[in-house]
């Protein structure tokens, strides 16, 4: 199970997102940028580890009665994929895995920091129904889904930066 601060640091990744500090040491995260009513993209981050994504209008994700998924014993692949995934459908797309979303609106861009082997740093950025893959400004890969863009940085080594 990942900590505390190890979830707190992958979802602060996410630039989109902004810190809220709660009570009882409790964070959430709002996406300011919601077409949606809802902001609240993570719930009550505890520092036991425990805390909830919104995941309502994903529909392949359990979630409670008012929408949200447990991320207690998420590793961080499924942390970053559920975060995502939370963002792109509350800046319009539907209920869909990212690649198959439409979007109703054009949502602001996705994206995550990877360094490679050599320890250049690359941004992965979900725009335009596709991911892409950059190198300072250049367009070093692209891919229909997150999952082949995760595989393909596994293959090649990189590493969350």
């Amino acid at each position: 199970m990942l900590t505390f601060q190890q979830k707190i640091e992958i979802i602060a990744s996410f630039p989109e997102l902004q810190r809220k500090d709660v009570s009882l040491g409790r964070v959430n995260f709002h996406y300011e940028e919601s077409v949606h009513d809802k902001k609240t993209v993570v719930y009550h981050l505890h520092p036991n580890g425990n805390g909830y994504v919104y995941a309502a209008l994903l529909g392949d994700v359990s979630v409670d009665a008012k929408g949200f998924a447990n991320i207690r014993d998420c590793s961080e692949e499924e942390l970053r994929a559920l975060v995502a995934r939370s963002i792109a459908s509350l800046s319009g797309y539907g209920g869909d895995d990212l690649q198959d979303a439409k979007p109703s609106r054009k949502p602001l861009p996705v994206t995550e920091r990877w360094l490679s082997p050599g320890g250049e740093a690359y941004t992965l950025l979900f725009d335009e129904e596709m991911w892409y893959l950059y190198a300072d400004e250049q367009i070093d890969m692209a891919f229909e889904t997150y999952k082949e863009a995760l595989e393909y940085l596994a293959d090649e080594e990189f590493r969350r930066g």
